[in-house]
């Protein structure tokens, strides 16, 4: 890192300390940002160090559901986003009012709706228990059996979580862009390329590409596959940011992007939108702040709750 790299984290420390800050960090940010944050983790690891965190501030270096579902959990904390642009392709795909819209015309149906945590705060408030790529499978099997599922807004989650479970789901047609740029003829030529190396896919991803995987879990499940797989290499098939955290804990293996159609690795450019000087700025003036109506909060709040008791 350069010296004026050095001098900016060190900024980012004293303003921290200054603000009573804690610093989350999604496992897709840029390296810089992983190794400054007090926390790294995926959705499901980092709602939990939200609910729990006893800072004034939280800086959430992630897109803006996530800063969202912050606020949603500590609503007297100040939560800051260091790039307000940061959104996110998935959660664009099922608009609040498009979803509320959905059921009221489906209201025979009387769906038990499931929400994966990348949507809006919106959408959440709408939903009966939320879930993280991580707990999805357990979040539906505490589905009740006499309501119909409809699970928003991933479908090739929701279409994975159906082969793990047997359960019957209706699923929202709506994609993360990143994950669906991996195709069976990338992954296949990678396979090729490192034959001795097991792919390791995240359930975003299409059918195909993880019916080609060795291993289809969340993204902090992966650090756990690649330490106790005797295997030296790895095929990694989700966002690069997981690249860095991987070869931090595991320095004496290998990380090889999986590529997509275009290019070698898949970088959100959502997630890509936070640096460091975003950040700093950020604590300084304690913008951009998430804000959302408390009446909004207090229902998005509740499938949160329930998910995070059902976690435990």
């Amino acid at each position: 890192m350069s010296a004026s790299g050095v001098d900016l984290v060190e900024e980012i420390l004293a303003l921290k300390k200054a603000r009573n800050a804690v610093i989350l960090a999604h496992n897709y940010q840029i390296k810089e940002i992983q190794e400054v944050a007090d926390f790294v983790g995926d959705s499901l690891g980092l709602s939990i160090q939200a609910a729990g965190t006893q800072a004034d501030v939280i800086a959430f270096c992630g897109v803006h559901f996530m800063s969202e579902t912050a606020k949603i959990l500590n609503p007297t904390k100040t939560v800051i986003l260091p790039d307000l642009d940061a959104g996110c392709s998935l959660s664009d795909s099922c608009p609040a009012e498009e979803l509320e819209a959905y059921l009221a015309a489906h209201a025979n149906k009387n769906y038990y709706v499931i929400a994966y945590i990348n949507c809006s705060a919106g959408v959440k408030a709408l939903s009966d228990v939320i879930c993280t790529s991580g707990n999805a499978v357990r979040m539906v099997q505490h589905a009740p059996t006499d309501r119909n599922l409809l699970f928003v807004p991933d479908q090739n989650l929701g279409q994975w979580v159906i082969e793990q479970t047997g359960r019957p789901m209706e699923l929202w047609k709506g994609n993360c862009y990143v994950h669906v740029e991996f195709t069976r003829q990338s992954i296949q030529r990678i396979r090729e390329e490192h034959p001795g190396a097991p792919v390791v896919a995240h359930p975003e991803c299409t059918t195909a590409v993880r019916m080609l995987a060795d291993e289809v879990c969340s993204t902090e499940r992966m650090i756990g596959y690649c330490k106790n797989h005797p295997a030296n290499a790895f095929v990694i098939v989700t966002e690069s940011g997981m690249l860095h955290r991987l070869r931090r804990e595991m320095p004496d293996k290998t990380f090889i992007p999986g590529p997509t159609e275009a290019c070698a690795c898949a970088d959100c450019r959502f997630m890509k939108r936070n640096t460091l000087e975003k950040l700093r700025d950020a604590l300084h003036s304690l913008s951009p702040a998430i804000e959302l109506p408390e009446a909004l909060r207090a229902r998005a709040e509740l499938p949160m709750r329930r998910m995070l008791e059902w976690s435990a």
